[in-house]
């Protein structure tokens, strides 16, 4: 983990853009949700430099989650995308504890929209997404994401092996742009995507 945010700081987006799938998940994996205090309610002051975090979440997965994303110091704060679909209950929950949010899209989230909003509503030029293979393949297939980042591990996983890419359905070519070793036998590779001819 501490490769992969060395990773993601040297592209210094001002926005990093996660799926409410891989926020939760992210939650549980590092020791679980913490109680929510009074703290919770207040935006925290943190260095402006810092990216904000934002969470694609439409049907309010991450209801009573977001304070242990809130919590994380290297992030500015979090402000959520929703739709015009999301509950009610979900944006009641956000109000009161004073989390941004942007509506874009009627029953999804629509990630172009919500990509200018962020630039419209706060400046954000370079987005940087860590996510998995929905969010991921949804950036991809509509050419929202100009570049792909992947670490590879030095391991063989087999028939368990998590394809990232599997929901994405037409092929395209990329340019190597940048090759890093790291300790432990990790390789990084950025790819630029090509035009469409």
């Amino acid at each position: 983990m501490e490769t992969h945010y060395r990773i993601a700081g040297e592209f210094k987006a001002e926005v990093h853009l996660i799926g409410s799938v891989t926020a939760k998940v992210g939650v549980e994996m590092f020791g679980g949700c913490p109680t929510e205090e009074e703290r919770d309610f207040k935006v925290p002051k943190r260095d402006p430099s810092l990216p904000l975090w934002v969470i694609v979440d439409t049907k309010g997965a991450m209801q009573g989650m977001l304070h242990a994303a809130r919590r994380f110091e290297y992030a500015k704060d979090v402000v959520v995308l929703v739709s015009q679909s999301t509950p009610e209950a979900y944006l009641a929950y956000l109000k009161e504890r004073k989390y941004p949010y942007l509506v874009a899209g009627t029953n999804q989230v629509d990630l172009k929209r919500s990509l200018e909003l962020l630039s419209e509503n706060y400046g954000a030029k370079k987005v940087l997404t860590d996510t998995g293979s929905v969010l991921g393949s949804l950036l991809i297939e509509r050419r929202l994401a100009s570049q792909i980042s992947l670490l590879v591990h030095p391991v063989v996983v087999g028939k368990t092996a998590y394809n990232m890419f599997s929901k994405i359905n037409n092929s395209f070519a990329l340019k190597l742009k940048k090759v890093q070793s790291f300790e432990g036998g990790l390789v990084w590779l950025l790819y630029q995507r090509q035009k469409a001819p």
